[in-house]
């Protein structure tokens, strides 16, 4: 029996290097456990808040596309207006005015001269004087053109400017053409809003994703973390048992050595504090000490 003792001293050991091994993993991972519950549960909130975001968002887009949608009605019979002033104007002018539909050179020749086409051409003129495309007696006649538009676009104006319906017909479509810019404007504003609620929507939902990614992530740690916890607590609880095995054997040598018996009330308490572990409550560290030092 004596020769036992020193195998059963190294076995003691050997096992409750183990169960300390076992218990400090355990506890690690229980660390980690609540480090990622926290993290994830921060990421899910965050989640929660950016959804939230997402939804603003959306609302603002709807309405936006709504007041794009009424822009567009406003604009559409700004246009029409802008449409019919036009043609009441053609008709303050004359017949001579109607626009002219025949194609190519001969048809564009035909077309009626008007102020704004008139200026145009007086300005192209003045432009290739200025860089001296027109000398000698080329000069002498583009100088007797520009003489004969300007003085035609006086008596243009004149003409107009006492043609009291034609007069009329100009300010209407003036009044018409601010009408269709301002309709217009008010679309593009409405849209670019609605594009930049779009635009945000997209990034909050890019970043729900990434949160959620975050918090799945910490989640699967978690799970992992609880496992490992799991198994070196069931490794901790096994080195426990043999470790008393072991205890209990070399009490028993001591005892029958001296000739009296193990104390019955330590052994009491080293199995009421192994129930409270195996029912899953928590002990104190003086106490999970108390289960290796039983002797």
């Amino acid at each position: 029996m004596d020769e036992l003792k020193p195998q059963l001293e190294e076995r003691r050991k050997m096992v409750d290097e183990k169960a300390t091994k076992y218990r400090t993993l355990r506890d690690e991972c229980n660390e980690n456990s609540k480090k990622f519950t926290a993290t994830r549960n921060e990421m899910n909130g965050e989640v929660r808040e950016l959804i939230v975001q997402v939804r603003e968002q959306r609302e603002i887009r709807e309405q936006m596309n709504e007041i794009v949608r009424e822009k567009k009605s406003i604009r559409l019979e700004a246009n029409k207006k802008v449409r019919e002033a036009k043609d009441a104007l053609n008709e303050a002018k004359g017949p001579e005015a109607a626009p002219q539909r025949d194609e190519g050179r001969r048809g564009r020749r035909d077309r009626p001269d008007t102020i704004h086409s008139l200026r145009r051409e007086l300005i192209r003129l003045e432009n290739e004087f200025e860089m001296g495309r027109h000398t000698g007696k080329n000069e002498t006649k583009v100088m007797k053109r520009m003489k004969e538009i300007s003085a035609k676009i006086q008596k243009m104006k004149f003409s107009e400017d006492s043609n009291t319906d034609l007069k009329e017909s100009r300010e209407a479509l003036r009044i018409a053409m601010e009408a269709q810019e301002t309709a217009h404007a008010a679309v593009e504003q409405a849209a670019e809003a609605a594009q930049e609620a779009h635009d945000l929507m997209l990034q909050w939902n890019k970043e729900v994703d990434n949160q959620r990614e975050k918090a799945e992530s910490a989640h699967r740690k978690l799970r992992t973390s609880k496992k490992e916890a799991d198994k070196n607590h069931r490794a901790y609880i096994v080195s426990l048992r043999c470790l008393h095995s072991i205890q209990d054997m070399l009490r028993a040598m001591r005892g029958a050595s001296a000739g009296a018996g193990q104390r019955p009330n330590a052994r009491v308490e080293v199995q009421d504090l192994m129930g409270k572990l195996m029912s899953g409550e928590t002990l104190s560290t003086d106490e999970l000490m108390q289960l290796q030092r039983y002797d």
